[in-house]
C-alpha cells in the first residue's frame, strides 16, 4: 500500500485563495491594500528567482510590491539605513531582506533593524525568542517552518503525544520547525550531523520533518511503517535523461519510502510552494494589524 501523497500545490493554493479573499476585503472596508518590500543584496540567482516568484505571488493577489536591489558591496550602515527607511514608511506593511546576505553583513543585525509588525519572514530575534518560550507567540512564524505545519495539519496528522524528528538544526528550518512541533505537545528529537546511530531516531518517528540538504538520504528502511514525512530538502541529482541534465529531490528517497510511508510530501510539489503562501498570508496579516 503506497503512502498518500501530500500535495503542496493544492494546499497552498488554498492558503492563497484565503489570502486574495482577505486582500479583498481590507480593501473593500479600508481601501488598503498590503505592502511587501523586498531587499535582495547582490546578484545570486537562487535568491533573485526567490524574490520574483514572490513578487509574481504578490501581483495574483492584488499585494503591492516593492524591489529594492542593491549591490553585493553594499555598507552595513547603508543597509541599515534602507531598511530603517521602510520601516517608517506607513505604504510598507512587510520587509523581506532575501537571505543569505553578503559575509560582509552582520546578517543578525540587519535582521534586529526590522520593525516586529513588518517582520513578515519570521526572523526578528523577538519573534524567534517568542516562539521558543512556553506561553509566548510570536507576531509571525518563518514562512517554511509555519508551511511545514499548514501541510501536517491539511493532513489531519495528530500531533498531541506524537514522536516528532526533525533532521537539521538551521535557523531557518530545522530549529523553528522543531519549536512549532513542540508548542503542538509532539515530542520532538532533533538529528544533526553529530548524531549517533540516527535510524533509531528515525524508526520510532510518527512525523519526520526532512531539512538537512543531503539527496536521499533517509530511506524506506530507516522509517516507521505509517510514518508522516514533511521534505523540505531540495538537491540537485545528475541525470542525463532529463531535459536540463539533472532533477531536483529531496533529502528524503521518495520511491523507498513510498511503500512505507502513511503520508510524504515530494519534491518538487511539496513544502517549496507554501512558503511563498505562508509569506503572502504574513503579509496580510501584517497588513490587518493596522487597522
Amino acid at each position: 500500500m503506497s503512502a498518500a501523497i501530500i500535495d503542496g500545490k493544492i494546499i497552498a493554493q488554498k492558503v492563497k485563495d484565503e489570502v486574495k479573499v482577505g486582500v479583498a476585503d481590507l480593501q473593500a472596508s479600508h481601501h488598503y491594500a498590503p505592502g511587501l518590500a523586498t531587499v535582495l543584496v547582490g546578484d545570486n540567482t537562487a535568491s533573485a528567482t526567490y524574490v520574483r516568484s514572490k513578487h509574481r505571488a504578490c501581483q495574483a493577489l492584488g499585494i503591492r510590491s516593492i524591489s529594492h536591489e542593491l549591490p553585493a558591496d553594499i555598507s552595513q550602515p547603508k543597509l541599515e539605513t534602507i531598511v530603517k527607511e521602510l520601516n517608517d514608511d506607513p505604504d510598507v506593511d512587510g520587509i523581506l531582506v532575501q537571505l543569505p546576505l553578503p559575509g560582509h553583513i552582520d546578517e543578525e543585525k540587519i535582521l534586529s533593524t526590522i520593525d516586529l509588525v513588518k517582520d513578515v519572514d519570521g526572523f526578528h530575534p523577538v519573534n524567534i525568542g517568542r516562539l521558543a518560550m512556553k506561553g509566548r507567540n510570536p507576531l509571525f512564524i518563518p514562512c517554511t517552518p509555519a508551511g511545514c505545519m499548514r501541510l501536517l495539519a491539511e493532513t489531519g496528522v495528530d500531533l498531541n503525544g506524537a514522536e516528532a524528528v526533525v533532521l537539521g538544526r538551521s535557523n531557518i528550518v530545522g530549529l523553528p520547525v522543531a519549536l512549532l512541533l513542540q508548542k503542538a505537545n509532539a515530542t520532538v528529537t532533533i538529528v544533526h550531523s553529530r548524531t549517533r546511530n540516527m535510524e533509531s531516531h528515525l524508526r520510532r518517528a510518527d512525523v519526520i520533518v526532512a531539512a538537512v540538504g543531503i539527496a536521499e538520504l533517509i530511506k524506506g528502511d530507516m522509517i516507521k511503517p505509517g510514518a508522516t514525512i514533511i521534505d523540505v530538502g531540495i538537491n540537485r541529482q545528475d541525470d542525463p535523461s532529463a531535459k536540463r541534465g539533472y532533477r531536483l529531490v529531496g533529502d528524503v528517497d521518495f520511491n523507498s519510502c513510498l511503500p512505507i510511508a502513511g503520508a510524504i510530501t515530494p519534491v518538487p510539489g511539496g513544502v517549496g510552494r507554501m512558503t511563498i503562501a505562508m509569506l503572502m498570508e504574513n503579509t496580510l496579516k501584517a497588513a490587518r494589524m493596522k487597522f
